[in-house]
C-alpha cells in the first residue's frame, strides 16, 4: 500500500467545502485540522485542508492524484 497525500485550497466560498466534500468522496481522508489564511495581494480570505489515500501500487510523480 502506498499513501498519497494532497493539500486542497481554495478561496474562503462554498467551492472549497465542494471541493474537500468531493475529495471525501473518493475516498481521501482529511489530515489535520483545515487551514485559514488572509491572501493581501487578492484581498480575500483563504483556505487549505490536507487530504491523503491509501492505494494499492506505487507512487509516481507523474500520477494525477485527483483522479486516484
Amino acid at each position: 500500500m502506498t499513501t498519497l497525500y494532497r493539500f486542497l485550497t481554495e478561496d474562503d466560498t462554498s467551492a472549497f467545502c465542494h471541493k474537500v466534500s468531493a475529495a471525501l468522496a473518493a475516498g481521501w481522508v482529511l489530515h489535520g485540522p483545515p487551514t485559514y489564511a488572509f491572501d493581501a495581494k487578492r484581498g480575500v480570505m483563504r483556505c487549505g485542508q490536507a487530504v491523503t489515500k491509501e492505494i494499492s501500487g506505487d507512487y509516481t510523480p507523474d500520477m494525477k492524484l485527483g483522479a486516484q
